[in-house]
């Protein structure tokens, strides 16, 4: 087996200051500490085991023993003795000799002569307060109601007469004299002033905008409007005129007999009905263009409205240039687009209106 760490123990060196001579004699005490102290101390420590062990089972019952003893045979007969023998009779005596007198004379000396002083001291504080009232009430109560009082209420009547004859009745005189002429005249003035300077205002800011408007700005308005219309109608109705009459009228025709030349070349019926619906829509709105530019009223403005409400209506009577049909001729042109080969489309019947 290797040495463990105690085998390995270095042995202790000397401490400093200790020499030969220390160790040689500490080596004899040790051997008289092991023979003789040791000894006696094992022999103690065994003493005292013991004297705990006979402690504990010995002498504490035996203690407890004894205690009851004198519990029973000492303590309890002298308590008995003592309450019986010393403190009954003592008490008896206390009661008898002491707490009866005390309450006999608490009773029927004490309280009566309590319940008499307190009966002569409520007299003596009601003589008190009466002697007071008086000293030191009654002379000021009556010095109140019968000087003070009436000599206020007197002072009181010079004072209202005075105040009445030197301060109120100026005041309504300088009222009624003075400041109510002057505060009418004030409210006069500054009516006045405010009339003058609502006048002033209008005069200023408001009649020179109101003439502005009516003399300069609605003229120039009306005159620039006459003009934008004269210059819509020569720049764009005009014109417009004049194109649809002068080439798409032409146009529209040209196109119209070359169909209807085409359709006879190729064997179909000539759209006679159709081309004459087509064409019409136009025609009606160059009338009423032309009848709304030509005719005016008093002011420059067109009554032109009614053709054109009334295209859009549906309705032809009202329409500038119109010539009523007769049913007759109406009845030929239907039995001619027949026999052409038109199909005739019966129109609804419209609601008339009230």
């Amino acid at each position: 087996m290797e040495p463990t760490d105690n085998d390995r123990r270095v042995p202790d060196r000397y401490e400093p200051g200790e020499g030969c001579l220390t160790t040689a004699v500490r080596l004899p005490v040790r051997i008289v500490v092991l023979v003789l102290v040791v000894p006696v101390r094992l022999v103690w420590d065994a003493l005292a085991a013991l004297g705990r062990a006979f402690h504990r089972t010995a002498l504490r019952p035996l203690g407890r023993g004894f205690a009851w003893l004198w519990r029973t045979l000492v303590v309890i007969p002298v308590t008995w003795t003592w309450r019986t023998l010393v403190v009954a009779p003592l008490g008896w005596l206390w009661r008898t000799l002491a707490v009866a007198p005390a309450v006999w004379l608490w009773r029927y000396a004490l309280t009566p002569l309590g319940r008499g002083l307190a009966w002569l001291v409520r007299g003596l504080g009601v003589a008190l307060v009466w002697l007071g009232k008086a000293l030191f009430v009654w002379p000021w109560v009556a010095l109140w109601r019968y000087v003070l009082a009436p000599v206020g209420r007197g002072i009181g009547v010079v004072v209202a007469w005075l105040v009445r004859y030197l301060v109120v009745v100026p005041a309504r005189w300088l009222y009624a004299a003075v400041l109510t002429p002057v505060g009418r005249g004030i409210a006069w003035l500054v009516r006045g002033l405010g009339v003058a300077l609502v006048w002033l205002g209008k005069a200023l800011f408001v009649w020179p905008w109101v003439a502005l408007w009516r003399y300069v700005l609605a003229p120039v308005g009306r005159g620039i409007g006459v003009v934008v219309a004269w210059l819509v109608r020569y720049l764009v109705v005009v014109p417009a005129q004049w194109l649809y009459t002068s080439v798409l009228t032409p146009v529209g025709r040209g196109i119209a007999w070359l169909v209807r030349g085409l359709g006879t070349v190729l064997g179909h019926p000539r759209p006679v009905g159709r081309g004459r619906a087509a064409g019409r829509p136009v025609a009606v709105c160059t009338a009423a263009g032309r009848a709304g530019a030509g005719r005016r009223g008093d002011g420059g403005r067109p009554r032109g409205r009614g053709g054109l409400r009334a295209l859009l209506a549906g309705r032809r009577d009202h329409l500038p240039g119109h010539r009523p049909v007769p049913r007759h001729a109406a009845a030929v042109g239907l039995r001619r687009a027949g026999a052409l080969g038109v199909p005739h489309r019966a129109h609804p019947a419209r609601p008339r209106h009230p």
